[in-house]
């Protein structure tokens, strides 16, 4: 496996594996591995996501605007700013990042976009907005029982 790319997406997923069982210091290492060999849009995501766990939402937003500077079609960055912006209480610098996230054109995920919207005009008091967020979210994915909950929620403003 001499191609950089395929030795880089190894480490990823490594990386990934050790995220996941919380061994989060030792993710960041193998992520840095990986983008020193072949830096990748999801390596850098990947590793913010690492730094939000730690709590570092600042290094998490930089790495997620790395990722961007590589694949600024790759969606899970922008949704991941802003979730860190929402976790921040910055919810109106949060709303241009979703709302970017929701037309990426490279994007797997995109309930989770919408779902975050959805939250933050809940949050706002903006029922008929977040009715509309949840919904795409549900449309995006039907199965999204976290969409469905809120739908329930924000309709009940209603009756």
């Amino acid at each position: 496996m001499n191609d950089p790319r395929s030795r880089a997406d190894l480490l990823t997923r490594e990386a990934w594996r050790l995220q996941m069982k919380g061994e989060l210091e030792e993710a960041i290492e193998l992520y840095s591995r990986s983008i020193d060999i072949f830096p990748t849009a999801e390596a850098y995501t990947f590793r913010g996501w690492t730094w939000s766990f730690l709590g570092d939402y600042e290094q998490a937003i930089q790495e997620c605007l790395n990722a961007i500077e590589v694949d600024p079609d790759f969606g899970n960055p922008y949704n991941d700013i802003g979730a860190y912006l929402i976790e921040q209480g910055k919810l109106d610098e949060a709303i241009p990042w979703l709302e970017a996230a929701t037309r990426a054109p490279r994007y797997e995920s995109y309930c989770f976009p919408w779902f975050n919207l959805g939250r933050i005009y809940e949050r706002k008091a903006q029922y008929v907005r977040a009715e509309q967020c949840y919904q795409a979210a549900r449309d995006a994915k039907p199965d999204y029982d976290d969409a469905g909950k809120a739908l329930k929620r924000v309709r009940a403003h209603w009756n």
